[in-house]
């Protein structure tokens, strides 16, 4: 009998601890659902919004945020040439050894991946306040809630913080940040870059477009893998026509 009461106060204890942990997490907001051109089974890239995402990413992201798995070759894929990815990559040093072992730089080919803007992780913690910036390669398929989640953080998430909430110093409010602290100040101001096509550059612009090119990075087969599967489904789908046809037609006989 004693047993069976404290078994039932251990689970109502539990239970109550569990609920308002519960009541918090519902409480968050729901991530806001944004149109994006490569959203859904025809969806796909927006050249233009990729090549200005690009620009966001050389001009402001790249100064703290690697792209490790990305190689220059990857921006013919945004509609830019071959000689204007080669002339791009030109543009940055690259680590590499000469004939004698040594250490050396050189100019970047299209084939080399993106250089990372630290040479080390040491040195990229010691530069952000201990915060490890993370690479930006996957970043879109690596954090849940996709483009939209990127978008929502960098694009409308930063805020004061509200009333009795205490910040850390060195950290930022953000709404959609788990935890809500920070340590990445604001990335984008209004007119941050000057798009060469005069689109304005607002800080929804930017944003729009540089997780446009992130989910480009994170998905350069995406147009190629829809394409094929819509194909599969047409062929699946005229295969199963033709097979119940077979068979009406071999069991017409029997009763």
């Amino acid at each position: 009998m004693r047993f069976a009461s404290a078994l039932a106060l251990t689970l109502a204890l539990g239970a109550g601890a569990a609920f308002p942990a519960f009541a918090q997490e519902a409480a968050e907001p729901p991530l806001p659902q944004q149109p994006w051109t490569f959203s859904g089974l025809f969806g796909t890239i927006d050249r233009a919004s990729a090549q200005r995402g690009f620009q966001v990413y050389k001009e402001v992201c790249s100064a703290c945020h690697s792209m490790k798995e990305a190689s220059y070759r990857n921006l013919m894929g945004i509609g830019l040439t071959a000689a204007e990815v080669k002339a791009i990559a030109a543009t940055i040093n690259v680590p590499d050894t000469n004939d004698d072992g040594q250490p050396i730089e050189r100019p970047a080919l299209p084939s080399d991946h993106f250089r990372d803007p630290f040479p080390n992780e040491k040195a990229a913690r010691a530069a952000n306040g201990g915060a490890l910036p993370p690479d930006q390669s996957v970043i879109v398929k690596a954090r849940e809630g996709g483009a939209d989640y990127i978008y929502s953080l960098i694009a409308n998430g930063y805020s004061d913080p509200p009333a009795g909430v205490k910040i850390a110093d060195g950290r930022y409010y953000n709404k959609w940040y788990p935890g809500h602290q920070i340590a990445m100040p604001p990335p984008l101001q209004p007119n941050q870059v000057t798009y060469a096509d005069g689109t304005p550059a607002s800080v929804d612009q930017e944003a729009r477009d540089v997780v446009t090119f992130l989910t480009y990075i994170a998905n350069p087969e995406m147009e190629q893998r829809k394409r094929l599967g819509v194909k599969i489904v047409i062929f699946l789908a005229l295969m199963t026509g033709v097979t119940y046809a077979v068979k009406r037609k071999v069991w017409a006989d029997v009763h």
